[in-house]
C-alpha cells in the first residue's frame, strides 16, 4: 500500500526566525512545507505550484502583502484555505474579522490568527480548514 501523500503548506513571512519556527511547528504536525520570505517570492511559487494551504504574514514588503497574496491564491486556487498570521492587532489595535461580510469580500482569507499562536491552537485551525 502506498503511503499517504503529505499535504503541502506554503508559509510566507519576512521574519526569518518566525518563518523557521512556524515551519518546524507545521512539519511536526506531519505536513510538508514550502517557505517564502517575501510577497514576490511567494507569488513566483504560486504561479508554478498549488499548495494545499497557505499561512501568510500580513505585513511584509507592503502593509497589505498578506491580503494581496491571499487574493492571488484565491483567484488562482479558490479551494485552497488561507490563514493570515498577524501581529497587527497587538501593534495597532486594528482587528480584522473574516466572519464580517464586508471584510470577506476583500480579504479573501479563511482565518486570521494572531502571531504567537500556540502550536496546538494552530494545529486545530489547520485541521479545521483542511477538511
Amino acid at each position: 500500500m502506498m503511503p499517504a501523500v503529505k499535504k503541502t503548506i506554503l508559509i510566507v513571512d519576512d521574519d526569518i526566525d518566525f518563518l523557521l519556527q512556524t515551519r518546524m511547528k507545521v512539519e511536526s504536525m506531519g505536513y510538508a512545507t514550502i517557505t517564502a520570505e517575501s510577497q514576490k517570492e511567494a507569488g513566483d511559487i504560486i504561479s508554478k505550484t498549488r499548495p494545499d494551504m497557505a499561512i501568510l504574514d500580513l505585513m511584509m514588503e507592503n502593509q497589505d502583502s498578506g491580503f494581496i497574496l491571499s487574493f492571488k491564491i484565491k483567484k488562482r486556487y479558490p479551494e485552497v484555505p488561507v490563514i493570515i498570521l498577524t501581529g497587527v492587532r497587538a501593534e495597532t489595535g486594528i482587528y480584522f474579522d473574516v466572519t464580517d461580510e464586508n471584510n470577506r469580500k476583500w480579504i479573501r482569507a479563511d482565518a486570521f490568527v494572531d502571531k504567537g499562536i500556540r502550536a496546538d491552537v494552530l494545529k486545530v485551525e489547520i485541521e479545521r480548514l483542511m477538511k
